[in-house]
């Protein structure tokens, strides 16, 4: 069988939540090799383009800063399961800052 075909097999038999997350991954690979390999694209390569800015990772196993995009965390919206709800509550509300405005 070919990697192609056992990762159709694979697909088959997963949850739709694992298979959400094999989905987010497989697109972090894609980007991160597009990250590594870029291609310049005549069209794109104009006067008008601004070069991507260069990011210098000062520790090899650092990744480079990448916005969230919120995405993920909705996900989770609403689906506490745990019981020490308002315990984890309570401690947000007992460490958490209080604002100052100027």
């Amino acid at each position: 069988m070919t990697i192609k075909e056992l990762l159709l097999q694979e697909i088959e038999s997963s949850t739709d939540s694992l298979l959400e997350e094999t989905l987010d991954f497989l697109r972090f690979l894609k980007t991160k090799k597009d990250k590594q390999s870029p291609e310049i694209k005549p069209e794109t390569a104009g006067i008008n383009s601004q070069p991507e800015p260069e990011v210098h990772p000062t520790d090899s196993s650092e990744l480079p800063y990448r916005p969230a995009s919120g995405r993920s965390i909705l996900r989770h919206a609403g689906t506490w399961t745990g019981d020490d709800f308002h315990e984890r509550l309570q401690s947000v509300y007992a460490t958490r800052g209080k604002a100052k405005f100027d």
